[in-house]
């Protein structure tokens, strides 16, 4: 495997996860139908991680696991620049610095990039049964 191809993955993690970051700040700025900002925001995250499951599982040709990896890093990168854009929001806005957000800064990345390790990794082991003989060939 040559090293562009081993590398390659990290590239297109923080490329999805920059993206994950600008839709959050993004849809987060409209302060009227918040709600209605709030569901385009999810619906175009969830467009961005289908698109880089996609990318990792049928173009790459990643496993299951190699998928879920990437796919958690990066949205563990685009939650943990939210965290920051909220911490440095914070600083701005409040008086003084607050302890709370040293944890934000773990937390919102721990607790984005399971859940999206989980799917990503039951998602890719389903489409490896029904198309077990994919790669072959």
């Amino acid at each position: 495997m040559s090293a562009s191809r081993r590398t390659g993955w990290a590239r297109v993690a923080l490329l999805a996860g920059v993206a994950y970051f600008v839709i959050g700040r993004g849809f987060a700025l409209p302060v009227d139908n918040v709600h209605a900002w709030r569901l385009a925001a999810w619906l175009v995250s969830a467009a961005v991680y289908a698109a880089h499951f996609w990318h990792e599982h049928f173009r790459r040709g990643e496993s299951p696991r190699g998928t879920a990896f990437h796919a958690a890093v990066a949205v563990a990168i685009g939650a943990f620049a939210l965290a920051v854009a909220g911490m440095v929001h914070s600083l701005s806005t409040a008086a003084g610095f607050r302890p709370a957000w040293l944890v934000a800064l773990v937390a919102w990345p721990a607790f984005t990039a399971f859940p999206a390790f989980l799917v990503a990794l039951v998602a890719g082991a389903v489409l490896a049964r029904l198309r077990p003989n994919a790669g072959a060939g």
